[in-house]
């Protein structure tokens, strides 16, 4: 399949194999696993249990979404707007340029277009209805934040990508020119054209692949965008490590923490931050207004759907956390917060019966062969 993308190899694959990063047949993580963090006795879950375990795993109803377009027209006065447009996809506009975190528009994050974790929320806008984007950043090459439908439209507009060392393989073997792809190595840093804004790659705790046989054959990162007034962070896929304290110190402060909080489960607990270790990594990271990203979007765990983003509400009230959680496509700016409003709490108005992770039908032998577990 197309989607799967294409291996590094020549040149690209020699700056990979130079990075500290690298080690052996693929890059590695290079921060020990804190005590506590993956509990041996939690079994994986397995595929059965992905696809028929678990409860209240899609909302029984849409979730709330606005039209950004219209929020869009006008310039945020704080000179910083987030506008959350599901799962990681992230409209950032700082310093007078509009950038997309792990843009994802596909039905499904999955290399197959039948079968494969399948979006329960819509996008607020088709990817033809952006305006300018100025750069799309990609933290890995995972299906649920590298899509290859998404990058083709991108694409046609013209967008440049930035990203992390060897995912350019994928994007260049999908028709993007080289010459509108940056990869970063950790620490690395790329300064938009005629502008101030700046892209930082930076540490996390994860993995990369799109197939059974190119595990961690690409880099995963996180990201910060700076400007002259402005700095954000953006976690991309991570599990808790004490690069947050580094990152700080060499990067910070943010005005805007972007972490992720869904698809987190005890048996993979060292490579998702999950909500507690999210609120953890935020104080690690000095502060600054918290913007939950990954979920709301796919069924990729075994907890229902609004579970991150219950703990994280009660845990930032607790711990007096500015926190930032808007509908989908509300265009929002860190400097305005106010209280949160728990929106997810109307969308089921009434209990009712467990909704399917994914089509009934779909047993394990069905799945494609270059699904990975965990899927992101």
């Amino acid at each position: 399949m197309k989607s799967m993308g294409k291996r590094a190899e020549g040149q690209r694959l020699e700056r990979m194999q130079a990075s500290p990063q690298w080690r052996g047949q693929g890059f590695h993580n290079v921060y020990p696993v804190a005590p506590g963090l993956r509990d041996p006795n939690v079994p994986f879950p397995g595929l059965t249990d992905f696809l028929c375990g678990g409860e209240r795993r899609v909302p029984t109803a849409p979730l709330p979404a606005t039209d950004p377009r219209e929020g869009w027209r006008r310039a945020p006065q704080s000179g910083l707007r987030a506008t959350w447009l599901g799962h990681s996809t992230v409209m950032i506009e700082i310093g007078g340029m509009r950038l997309l975190t792990d843009p994802v528009w596909g039905p499904r994050a999955s290399p197959s277009t039948l079968v494969g974790p399948k979006r329960f929320q819509p996008v607020p806008l088709k990817v033809k209805e952006l305006p300018a984007v100025d750069a799309a950043l990609v933290s890995h090459d995972h299906y649920d934040h590298l899509d290859y439908p998404t990058v083709r439209e991108l694409n046609k507009r013209g967008v440049p990508f930035v990203t992390s060392l060897g995912v350019g393989s994928h994007l260049q073997a999908w028709g993007v020119p080289a010459e509108r792809i940056t990869e970063l190595d950790w620490w690395e840093t790329y300064r938009l054209p005629g502008s101030e804004v700046t892209v930082t790659a930076a540490p996390s705790q994860h993995f990369s692949g799109r197939g059974l046989k190119d595990r961690n054959a690409t880099l995963w990162s996180s990201l910060v965008i700076r400007s002259d007034q402005h700095s954000v962070f953006f976690s991309g896929d991570t599990g808790l490590t004490d690069a947050y304290g580094e990152i700080r110190e060499r990067l910070g402060p943010f005005d805007l923490v972007m972490l992720e909080i869904g698809a987190f489960h005890p048996a993979w607990g060292d490579i998702h931050l999950g909500p507690e270790n999210a609120m953890k990594a935020h104080a690690l990271l000095g502060g600054g207004v918290l913007l939950p990203v990954h979920w709301g979007t796919f069924s990729l765990a075994m907890h229902a759907w609004d579970q991150p983003a219950e703990v994280l509400h009660a845990l930032a009230e607790k711990n007096g956390a500015p926190l930032l959680m808007p509908q989908l496509g509300q265009a929002v700016e860190p400097a305005h917060v106010e209280r949160t409003d728990p929106w997810w709490r109307r969308v089921e108005t009434r209990a009712g019966p467990a909704a399917p992770a994914a089509e009934p039908d779909h047993s394990p032998k069905h799945l494609p062969k270059a699904l990975q577990w965990p899927l992101d």
